[in-house]
């Protein structure tokens, strides 16, 4: 199908890449599709993953046969051979939202692919009976990772097919934003999915395993035994003591009690799709040594726009975050004598602790890799809002998509996107923001603090 804004770029919609996950497959890694005999009309979304913060829209239907994918190219043959970038998409969200749309993307001359994956207790529900079926079908004694599984099932699809839309299999960068970041990050650390690919971007995303952030970020993971008692928790509040019981819910039901409830659901450490802990990963050795980007927002990770906190609640925060040894120290580097220095420094203090952790991890990353790792700090408020440069601000940007949402953008909105996009396509193409004379954006170097340059 043409695009309207784009009238080179054609985009696929709603191809699936997977079998439905309802039914016997809930609760399993993603199986075959079955062929079809008839042409695919790829002309509308696919249905969406069901999520708990996520109720649908006009466009698009929430079902469990949702492992679908969509494809913007502006290829006019299977003979281009352009590069491609694969998008994961943050948590309760879906491959549909105009937020994601890759035809700004393709305009530059990749290929863009974004894909529907398993969230919530769809994507990462762990239990004995589970490992057990695991056991017999893969001979790991693991379970949950369903989310995992269907990210690296996405990224097999394309490396096998999108040869047919004008891509080069041989030439994939892997790119996602806060939960698609960590599926970015999975993708990077696994060998499990079999797949080179050429590089990285990670969008708030990773940090210093030390950082005591990660427990909280979109990153984070738990043991198997943990999630198992969270799996066994949740079931038992579903009146379940089996997976046939829960695989025989209604979809709506699992969506309705997850809402209600405080379980929480994220990756698990199996050593199976999740090879080993982040820290031995970096440790031992990177399964890839690939170009990476990787950065955060201003806003986001406990920095919240427009704070306003008294001294007191000041003083209280940094005494439960770092205890009484530390609390003197950050409290000299981040000084306040009433609400409005206290709500600043409370603010600088979270904006620098991302940049710290990021740079840290950098370090870690490059002390066993030979390719450059490039950061960034995204400062930029987007406007007609009052979060600042806020969680998922920068998206919009660097996909080159203004045009897809209704936001007021400035014309300093339209000249920032093309400059941030350049560097986004640089990367994807060469593995180096750089060229077009663009401003230089150097790597960061393991014996020497991220740059920081006002000006990207």
């Amino acid at each position: 199908m043409s695009l309207t804004n784009w009238g080179n770029i054609t985009v696929w919609k709603g191809i699936p890449f997977a079998a439905t996950t309802a039914g016997e497959n809930r609760f399993k890694a993603p199986q075959p599709v079955s062929a079809w005999n008839s042409t695919l009309q790829a002309k509308n979304w696919g249905n969406v993953c069901p999520s708990a913060l996520f109720f649908g829209g006009d466009e698009y239907t929430i079902d469990e046969d949702c492992l679908n994918l969509n494809i913007w190219s502006a290829a006019n043959s299977t003979d281009a051979k352009l590069p491609v970038v694969m998008w994961s998409y943050p948590a309760a969200s879906t491959a549909a939202n105009a937020l994601f749309d890759g035809a700004g993307m393709a305009d530059k001359g990749v290929v863009f692919v974004n894909y529907n994956y398993r969230t919530g207790s769809f994507g990462w529900l762990a239990s004995p009976e589970l490992n057990e079926e695991r056991l017999g079908t893969v001979g790991s004694n693991s379970s949950g990772n369903w989310g995992m599984l269907d990210q690296f099932a996405a990224l097999q699809w394309v490396h096998e097919n999108i040869a047919n839309f004008g891509g080069d299999p041989d030439h994939i960068t892997v790119m996602g934003q806060s939960a698609g970041s960590a599926a970015t990050y999975h993708i990077l650390n696994s060998p499990l999915h079999g797949i080179t690919i050429k590089n990285a971007i990670i969008e708030s995303g990773v940090r210093d395993p030390h950082d005591p952030l990660c427990t909280s970020l979109a990153e984070n993971y738990r043991t198997l035994e943990v999630n198992i008692e969270t799996g066994l928790g949740y079931m038992a509040s579903l009146n379940c003591s089996d997976i046939a019981c829960m695989r025989a819910l209604p979809m709506d039901d699992l969506v309705t009690s997850f809402m209600d409830s405080d379980f929480e659901f994220t990756a698990t450490l199996d050593y199976y799709a999740m090879p080993d802990t982040y820290l031995n990963t970096l440790q031992k050795g990177i399964a890839q040594d690939v170009p990476i980007m990787t950065g955060n927002t201003r806003d986001e990770s406990g920095a919240t726009y427009g704070l306003n906190i008294t001294l007191a609640t000041y003083l209280t925060n940094l005494n439960q975050t770092y205890g009484s040894t530390w609390k003197d120290r950050f409290f000299a580097a981040y000084p306040a004598n009433d609400s409005a220095t206290a709500s600043a420094s409370y603010n600088a203090q979270f904006t620098d602790r991302s940049k710290v952790g990021t740079y840290f991890w950098s370090q870690l990353w490059s002390a066993n890799a030979t390719s450059p790792v490039y950061n960034y700090i995204w400062d930029h408020a987007p406007p007609g809002q009052t979060q600042g440069a806020y969680h998922e601000s920068e998206i919009n940007y660097v996909l080159n998509n203004l045009y897809g949402t209704d936001s007021p953008w400035t014309r300093q909105d339209y000249e920032i996107a093309e400059t941030m996009n350049r560097y986004w396509i640089n990367f994807i193409k060469t593995g180096n923001p750089n060229g077009d004379a663009l401003i230089s954006w150097e790597p960061a170097k393991k014996d020497s603090a991220t740059k920081r340059n006002d000006k990207l």
